[in-house]
């Protein structure tokens, strides 16, 4: 079956976050720069981490067959979904995930936060790999821990673990939790099973409980091999628990619906425990059937689309070199993400985010937001039809030799920019 992920979709009108809202703060404000027509006046977003591409036909096809039974009433996931899920990881990992370690969520982020209030008391800590997604800050802060980063190293063109310092740190017996990215965002990269192996090491010596965001395990580029960090050393399933959805794989990120692998019991009734203190019952009824298509018969779709983010990553990297020298981007393993090096220009962060979203207008996720280690960078979101990533590309070079005519000075905040 051929797919077409050339054809842009005018995702406005649709309460779109991507194409229709901006970052104020903290604050998400209804973008009325939104130009509905295409053209060189239109806002080009490439920060919030979902896909321009429409979902798998299966699961097109599904959900409407669902919305026309027109009763939206309460559900429960049934046999088959669990079958799906399971059968999925089985199939692609080798990895055999029994139904009742699976306990549903309304996604990833809300389950770390959970997690966070389930195993780490007020006051004790909870590490990461900055720079890393920022909701494991928040997360963290939020629910009265404090951060500690075993932030990565940058040797050269792969972000590596720095193993010493992550011995140290996990030594502290105030660390009751390390949250693993893997697939990492935004850097990219894929773990070795070796890597893994280490990392799992070093935390069940010392008791730290590992949360592995495994969100994007199913987004590789060609020649990568994703391990589930619950295989790859004895003992990790029973010291780990691990967060997977169909969202970024399938594009499904809107309708709400993640599963938690938690293999050890006694942790999974606390966590069960405490999402029903939430009062979290059930699950959305097109998330259930959504996620069950997408995992019985996306999987031609998801090898398109993957091959599609890989030609958009060649294209972008080698317009770079030819067009952009100032510029570096590093090789994604994983995730339709790509991790910029903007630091040849010399600008702080404010007149960085002036000079593409106001002068280039292109709106992207600043370094900055995923800890201080990400000074300088940021991150693409390259699954887009090539013609968006083709202007985004050609924005750029025009802002970025402007800049070299006359150096490039504030200004205040603009119409992409709301002031409070």
């Amino acid at each position: 079956m051929s797919f077409d992920f050339d054809q842009e979709i005018d995702r406005r009108g649709t309460n779109c976050m991507k194409w229709e809202f901006v970052l104020n703060g903290e604050e998400l404000i209804f973008g009325d720069h939104a130009d509905r027509k295409h053209g060189p006046d239109r806002l080009l977003p490439m920060w919030v981490a979902d896909m321009d591409f429409r979902c798998p036909p299966a699961v097109v096809d599904t959900l409407t067959q669902r919305a026309q039974q027109g009763v939206y009433g309460y559900s429960y996931p049934c046999d088959s979904y669990f079958e799906a899920v399971t059968d999925w990881f089985s199939r692609r990992y080798e990895w055999q995930i029994r139904r009742d370690w699976i306990t549903l969520t309304p996604g990833v982020v809300p389950a770390i936060n959970m997690l966070i209030q389930t195993f780490v008391a007020p006051g004790e800590k909870v590490l990461i790999q900055r720079p890393v997604y920022y909701p494991f800050f928040d997360a963290t802060q939020l629910n009265g821990a404090e951060i500690v980063s075993n932030s990565l190293v940058f040797p050269g063109d792969r972000y590596e673990m720095d193993f010493d310092d992550l011995a140290k740190k996990a030594a502290d017996p105030a660390v009751k939790m390390a949250i693993l990215c893997s697939p990492h965002n935004p850097v990219g990269r894929v773990w070795t099973a070796e890597e893994l192996a280490r990392f799992g090491r070093i935390c069940l010596d010392n008791d730290v409980l590992v949360v592995s965001d495994e969100i994007h395990c199913d987004l590789l580029y060609k020649g990568q091999r994703f391990t589930p960090f619950a295989k790859a050393g004895e003992n990790f399933a029973e010291n780990s628990i691990i967060c997977t959805a169909a969202s970024k794989s399938f594009n499904l990120a809107g309708l709400k619906i993640s599963n938690i692998i938690i293999p050890d019991e006694t942790r999974r009734e606390k966590f069960v425990a405490t999402g029903k203190r939430h009062g979290l019952f059930g699950a959305n009824a097109f998330g259930l059937v959504a996620v069950e298509a997408a995992y019985n018969y996306g999987e031609e779709w998801l090898a398109a689309v993957m091959a599609y983010v890989e030609e958009n990553y060649n294209f972008m990297v080698d317009y770079v070199d030819k067009h952009l020298p100032q510029l570096k981007a590093v090789r994604p393993e994983g995730t339709y993400l790509v991790w910029v090096d903007f630091r040849s220009l010399g600008l702080d962060p404010q007149a960085r985010k002036e000079l593409l979203m106001e002068k280039a207008k292109i709106y992207l996720d600043e370094g900055e937001m995923f800890g201080p280690e990400g000074e300088g960078f940021e991150r693409f979101n390259i699954a887009c039809q090539r013609s968006i990533l083709e202007e985004a590309m050609a924005r750029i070079k025009v802002v970025v030799e402007d800049l070299a005519k006359e150096p490039f000075k504030e200004k205040a905040p603009t119409r992409f920019q709301p002031s409070v």
